[in-house]
């Protein structure tokens, strides 16, 4: 069974130091994707935004400044307010949003509580799935393993 964490939460889209928008948002984080978090952004539009990276760089961002290329993400306060700051860039435009540092970290806190870090790779049943993979079938012997997958060059065609 899978669990999902959301948070429905008001991030700020800044235009400059002076301006900045409101952008309704949902962080999300599935057991079946453990090392991911997910952020929809509803910008007015019939299909949100969607953006995808690993949750390690959002629980760092919330410490320190991390990331590099196209998600960024770094604590900062506004106002007196903690935040969080992402930056994200994408071919077709780049963005610079405002996150309640208090919200993200509670969110972020639940996903850490339904899967601590260094256990996500348990959550991915690779392991399980390999040994699946690996286990000799018995009673049947598959016949393309038993066929030369380069014949020799004196066979005749046809054979």
């Amino acid at each position: 069974m899978h669990t999902v964490v959301e948070r429905e939460l008001e991030l700020k889209l800044v235009l400059s130091p002076e301006r900045a928008i409101p952008v309704p948002a949902r962080l999300t984080y599935r057991t079946d994707d453990p090392y991911a978090v997910h952020i929809a952004f509803h910008i007015g539009t019939e299909h949100p935004v969607n953006w995808t990276f690993a949750r390690e760089l959002l629980v760092e961002g919330v410490f320190r400044p991390c990331g590099h290329g196209d998600v960024r993400v770094w604590p900062t306060k506004v106002d007196g307010r903690s935040v969080v700051l992402m930056a994200l860039s994408s071919p077709d435009g780049d963005a610079l949003l405002e996150a309640p540092a208090p919200a993200v970290s509670a969110w972020l806190e639940r996903t850490l509580r339904v899967v601590p870090p260094g256990s996500e790779a348990e959550r991915l049943g690779i392991d399980d799935g390999l040994a699946e993979l690996l286990t000799p079938t018995t009673g049947r012997v598959d016949e393309l393993w038993l066929r030369d997958p380069w014949p020799s060059d004196e066979s005749k065609d046809g054979e």
